[in-house]
C-alpha cells in the first residue's frame, strides 16, 4: 500500500520553520488532501460517448461543480 500525505521528517521541517501550530494544520490539511485524491483516483471511471453523427470536435462540454 502507497503512502499518502507527509512523512515524519516533513511533517517535523514544517513544524521546526513556522510553528507547531500553523506547521500542524497545514500537515493534516496536505494529508487530508492527499487521502482526497487518493479516493478521487480510485473512484474515477472513463465515459466514451456513443452518440453517432455528432461532431464532437466543435461540441462543448459544461462542467458543473459537484
Amino acid at each position: 500500500m502507497k503512502q499518502t500525505g507527509l512523512s515524519y521528517n516533513s511533517r517535523k521541517a514544517l513544524i521546526v520553520n513556522i510553528g507547531e501550530a500553523a506547521g500542524t494544520e497545514i500537515a493534516n490539511l496536505i494529508n487530508e488532501m492527499a487521502a482526497e485524491i487518493e479516493e478521487l483516483r480510485r473512484t474515477k471511471v472513463n465515459v466514451t460517448k456513443i452518440v453517432p453523427g455528432k461532431d464532437t470536435e466543435r461540441q462543448e462540454y459544461i462542467e458543473e461543480p459537484v
